[in-house]
C-alpha cells in the first residue's frame, strides 16, 4: 500500500517562497530562543541525548517555533513527520493517519504526528490518540495556545510531557531580523528607532516579524525611514488576546494583583492592555468592584462606592469616554488602604455555619408572638440594648453550648483602625458584664 502521507515534493526553485519558509531552521541548533527546552541541559536536549523522546505538548503563543521544532525532532530521530490541524481534520482522516503509521511501523519506521491546535479536538477525539500512543504507533507532538491543564484530557496529559514555549524577546527578534537581512542580501531601510519599532510591532511573534520584514524590504525608498514614516506604512499588529482564553485570565489576575500590591501604574497598564485587547469594560467594572470588596473592604468603605459610581458613569457615557471613569477607580483602588479582614471573617463564618448548621439560636433572642412560644421560653431574659448602660447589653447571641467565635479581626490600616478600637471597646464592656 502506498504511503498516504508521503513527504511533499520540494518546491520549484523558480516559485516564490515566503521569507518565513526560506529561513526555517534546518537543525535544532539554529532555532532562535526557547533555551528553556533546547538548552544544553534542557528537557528536549536530555531526551534526545538519551534516545528517549516521548510524546510532547508544546504550549505557547503563535510564531515561536512549535511547528519548526516538531519537524526538527522528526528529523533528529529519523521518524516520518506527519502534520495535521485539529481545525480541518475529522475522524475519517485520523483513521487514515493511524493506518499509515501502522504500515510504517511494520516497515521499521516510526511516525511523529504533529497536531496543531490540538485543544480544538473534543475529549472523545483526544481519547482516540491513546491506544496508538501506548503501542508506539505514533509519537504525538501536540501544539496549543491554550492552557493544556484545562483543554486536554487528563489521560493525554499523563502520557505526554508539556513543554512551555515563550514569546520571543527583542534580542531574539533582532537576531531573526539579521538572518533575514542576510537572506535578502540587503539591510532594512530603517534607522535605529524605526528598527526597534518594527521589532516591537511583531509582539514576540517571529513569523509576524518575518512577514513585516518582507513587506519593508519590498519598498523602494531613499535613505532610511524613521519611526513616524514606518508607522504610516505599516499597521501595528493587534495584541494577542482571547477574551475567553488564557490571556483573559492571566491579565485580569495581573490587574487584580497590581491593585492588591498598591501599584497604580502597573494596574493601569494591565487595565489598558485588556481594553486594547477588546475586553468588555463591564467585565472590568464588575471585577474592580469585587477587588474593592475583597482586598480593601472596610479599610476604605468609600472604595466600593467609587467603583459603583464609576460603573454607573461608564453605563451613562459608554466607550471610549466612560472607560476613563473605570481608570479612576483602578487608580483609587491601588492607592487605597488594604484589608481582607472582612473577607477572611466571612469565609470563617461560612465554614463555621457549615459545621454547626443545625444549632438553633438561643431562645432569649427569639421573638414570641404567640402564647405557646412564650411558654416555651422564647424571648425570656432578653435585654434590650438601648435600655442598657452604654447602649450595650453584652448578652450572648451565639447558639447555646457553642463557644464564642471570633471571625473579624480589623487591621491597623485606614478606617479599620477605628473599627478595631470599637471592637476592643465592646470586648471590654462584654467582659465587664460577664463578671
Amino acid at each position: 500500500m502506498a504511503d498516504l502521507f508521503a513527504t511533499d515534493p520540494a518546491p520549484d526553485a523558480g516559485s516564490h517562497r515566503p521569507l518565513a519558509d526560506r529561513l526555517r531552521p534546518r537543525t535544532l541548533a539554529e532555532v532562535i530562543g526557547q533555551d528553556q527546552i533546547l538548552g544544553p541541559e534542557a528537557p528536549l536536549t536530555v531526551m534526545l541525548d538519551a534516545g528517549a523522546l516521548g510524546s510532547l505538548i508544546f504550549w505557547g503563543p503563535p510564531g515561536v517555533g512549535k511547528t519548526t521544532i516538531a519537524r526538527l525532532l522528526a528529523h533528529e530521530t529519523d521518524m516520518h513527520f506527519v502534520q495535521i490541524s485539529a481545525i480541518f481534520t475529522g475522524v475519517p482522516e485520523l483513521r487514515k493517519v493511524f493506518e499509515a503509521a501502522k504500515i510504517r511501523r511494520q516497515n521499521g519506521q516510526g511516525t511523529l504526528l504533529f497536531v496543531d491546535e490540538i485543544h480544538r479536538f473534543n475529549k472523545a477525539q483526544q481519547d482516540g490518540f491513546l491506544p496508538h500512543m501506548e503501542d508506539g504507533t505514533i509519537l504525538l507532538v501536540g501544539a496549543t495556545t491554550e492552557n493544556p491543564s484545562f483543554e486536554l484530557n487528563a489521560a493525554v496529559m499523563s502520557r505526554a510531557q508539556v513543554m512551555v514555549l515563550e514569546r520571543l524577546g527583542l534580542k531574539d527578534l533582532e537576531l531573526l531580523a539579521q538572518r533575514a537581512e542576510q537572506e535578502l542580501g540587503a539591510p532594512l531601510p530603517l534607522d535605529g528607532p524605526a528598527r526597534e519599532a518594527l521589532l516591537e510591532m511583531a509582539d514576540g511573534d517571529g513569523r509576524a516579524l518575518l512577514n513585516l520584514i518582507e513587506q519593508v524590504s519590498a519598498w523602494s525608498v531613499e535613505g532610511k525611514l524613521n519611526p513616524e514614516a514606518l508607522g504610516t506604512r505599516l499597521m501595528r499588529r493587534a495584541a494577542q488576546y482571547d477574551k475567553s482564553g488564557d490571556a483573559h485570565y492571566n491579565l485580569i489576575s495581573a490587574l487584580h494583583k497590581s491593585v492588591r500590591g498598591s501599584d497604580p501604574d502597573a494596574a493601569l497598564y494591565w487595565f489598558a492592555r485588556m481594553l486594547e485587547g477588546g475586553e468588555d469594560p463591564r467585565f472590568l467594572a464588575r471585577r474592580l468592584t469585587r477587588m474593592a470588596v475583597e482586598d480593601i473592604g472596610l479599610a476604605d468603605p468609600q472604595a466600593q462606592a467609587i467603583c459603583l459610581r464609576s460603573w454607573q458613569t461608564y453605563e451613562r457615557l459608554g466607550s471610549p469616554e466612560g472607560e476613563l471613569a473605570l481608570a479612576l477607580a483602578v487608580a483609587y483602588l491601588a492607592l487605597a488602604p488594604k484589608s481582607n479582614a472582612a473577607y477572611v471573617a466571612y469565609k470563617g463564618a461560612r465554614k463555621s455555619a457549615k459545621e454547626t448548621g443545625s444549632e438553633p439560636p438561643p431562645k432569649h433572642i427569639l421573638n414570641a408572638p404567640t402564647g405557646l412560644m412564650k411558654d416555651q421560653g422564647y424571648g425570656a431574659g432578653y435585654a434590650y440594648d438601648h435600655d442598657a448602660e452604654d447602649g450595650f447589653s453584652g448578652q450572648n447571641y451565639f447558639p447555646d453550648g457553642m463557644a464564642r467565635q471570633t471571625f473579624y479581626a480589623p487591621v491597623e490600616r485606614g478606617f479599620e483602625r477605628d473599627l478595631q478600637k470599637r471592637l476592643a471597646y465592646f470586648a471590654k464592656l462584654r467582659a465587664r458584664r460577664e463578671t
